[in-house]
């Protein structure tokens, strides 16, 4: 093997095992995270609490993610990621190990289930801008969007199996159990993630100060339209389909569906769809990547108006399998114009007020589902997230940035397509060609997958 050659080999290798590691550990916080979702609730309800108090503590989780995610962003990228996201995985694993205790003990208070799950929020909310920044400077252009796609897959594969694990746990034993094993895979992720090898990430200069880095997260965020216009859109995006979601769909099973078990087909199917629209994107690459995105998110549409109706079961489970599709096609997309457009010194900051944007209405929108039901009635209420959703994403498409953003050639099609020497041409040492200046943004910051 040449020099050259194992050059080349030592990143894709590097880069082959960080996307190992990075899709192995978040699987694992996949299954423990979304049954010990579902044990908090029922924890609470066993500790005698109601339904209010099941609102307060998922509300505990949510307001210091959204408080916290734009410095938490800041921190991913002036300290290594990998540092912030084993960091974030100690405090989360801690802190389910303590509410676990709490649980088997038999008396937890409310004020103690509501502090630990801020803090797995707070964890939650310096783990994200990190982990995204660490997966997008994983991979090069030409393995992105399957990378991501396979990435996404796995993630959704765990989410459904771990809700699934997480009910039948609770059906044979304590909720504390599942708490206990969310702390685990807690603990067992954060090992994962300390393997991480991030030699190949330049050291990233402190700059001006924490509130100097988040202007300049904000400076790059605002200043391209078509990631501000997108995150916008997503504000209401993922506030109406939580409130359809969250709070009618329970209440439209339980009233014309016949129970829980027909809503839990129709998120089952979702589920489904959303593997079945990551294993679409492994192969396909549209061009006009945040253009063919920003056409499936009208199809999220269709959930909330197929409760409007309400939809039969079997055709509410066909909507909801499209839009799971749908969202999966957006999804990808959406990374690979991140991981094509910012900066890698830049990501986590981004991705910070993506996530801020996309999550800060979320809360209030479901607080506001009842009174808005009490004032318009379900159906038109319903049919209201249907349409919000179809006009700010129609709005998203006058952007132009938006339809027009292209997918960059990758480098190896490049190299195939390129001429041979003609006589005439310069070439380099040895007769060949004089390679062009590298350039991060051709090959990606850390080389080939692999």
């Amino acid at each position: 093997m040449t020099a050259a050659s194992s050059a080349s080999a030592a990143p894709s290798s590097r880069s082959a095992r960080n996307y190992r590691l990075l899709t192995a550990a978040a699987v694992i916080t996949g299954l423990g995270t979304h049954g010990a979702l579902i044990a908090a609730a029922f924890a609470v309800l066993q500790a005698g609490g109601d339904g209010g108090d099941v609102g307060l503590v998922a509300a505990a989780r949510g307001v210091p993610l959204v408080l916290f995610l734009l410095v938490g962003g800041a921190i991913a990228d002036r300290l290594p990621r990998h540092r912030v996201m084993v960091a974030s995985n100690t405090l989360n694993c801690l802190s389910q190990a303590v509410f676990a205790w709490l649980v088997l003990a038999g008396d937890p208070k409310l004020w103690q289930m509501m502090l630990l799950t801020a803090l797995c929020g707070t964890g939650q909310a310096f783990f994200n801008p990190a982990a995204e920044g660490m997966l997008l400077s994983t991979v090069s252009r030409e393995q992105a969007s399957r990378a991501f796609a396979l990435f996404r897959m796995a993630t959704q594969g765990a989410t459904i199996g771990g809700a699934a694990l997480g009910g039948a746990m609770i059906a044979a034993m304590d909720p504390g159990w599942v708490l206990a094993v969310d702390a685990a895979a807690f603990a067992v992720a954060g090992v994962l993630r300390a393997f991480l090898d991030v030699s190949h990430i330049p050291s990233r200069a402190p700059g001006g100060g924490l509130l100097a880095d988040m202007r300049d997260g904000w400076q790059e965020f605002i200043g391209r339209p078509w990631l501000w216009s997108i995150v916008a859109q997503f504000s209401v995006v993922v506030a109406a389909v939580g409130a359809a979601e969250s709070v009618y769909g329970p209440l439209v099973a339980r009233d014309e569906l016949g129970g829980a078990r027909p809503w839990g087909f129709a998120l089952a199917a979702f589920g489904a769809g959303t593997l079945g629209g990551a294993l679409l994107m492994t192969r396909w690459k549209p061009q006009r990547m945040l253009l063919v995105g920003t056409l499936c998110v009208f199809p999220l549409a269709l959930p909330s108006a197929g409760l409007a109706v309400p939809l039969p079961v079997v055709w509410l489970c066909l909507v909801m399998f499209v839009s799971g599709v749908a969202i999966e096609v957006f999804g990808v997309a959406w990374m690979t114009a991140m991981h094509q457009e910012i900066p890698e010194e830049k990501l986590s900051r981004v991705s910070a007020y993506d996530w801020f944007g996309s999550v800060a209405m979320m809360p209030l929108a479901t607080a506001l589902a009842g009174p808005v039901e009490s004032l318009v009635g379900r159906s038109q209420a319903l049919w209201g997230c249907a349409g919000l959703i179809v006009l700010v994403t129609g709005a998203v498409l006058f952007v132009p940035e938006v339809r027009n953003l292209t997918r960059k050639p990758d480098p190896a099609e490049v190299a195939a397509k390129a001429p041979g020497p003609v006589p005439g041409t310069a070439t380099g040492p040895a007769g060949t060609l004089a390679p062009a200046p590298a350039s991060a943004d051709a090959e990606g910051p850390v080389g080939r997958l692999g």
